[in-house]
């Protein structure tokens, strides 16, 4: 169980990243999905210390991707708002 749990860490520290980029029209599988997959491994009840300091990390990156996309949403919005000028008197 042990080498499996690796195998998909491996694969998810791999693919992860570029999921997450994806192209012009956002993320190819979102921030959600990965952290189901994670929680999935942990809740296997088999994940060793090492295992557990692997997953530990793929989710601060995820946390950190998070906190990007809304500060950059935020951004983006502000950009809008002064484009568009206020209504606000």
């Amino acid at each position: 169980m042990s080498s499996l749990i690796d195998q998909d860490i491996t694969h998810i520290r791999r693919v992860m990243p570029l999921a997450l980029n994806g192209d012009l029209a956002g993320p190819i599988l979102p921030s959600t999905y990965w952290r189901k997959r994670l929680h999935r491994l942990l809740d296997t009840g088999y994940v060793n210390k090492g295992q557990l300091s692997e997953i530990d990390s793929l989710l601060n990156v995820l946390d950190e991707h998070d906190l990007k996309a809304a500060e950059d949403a935020d951004a983006a919005s502000g950009l809008r708002a002064a484009a568009g000028g206020s209504t606000l008197a």
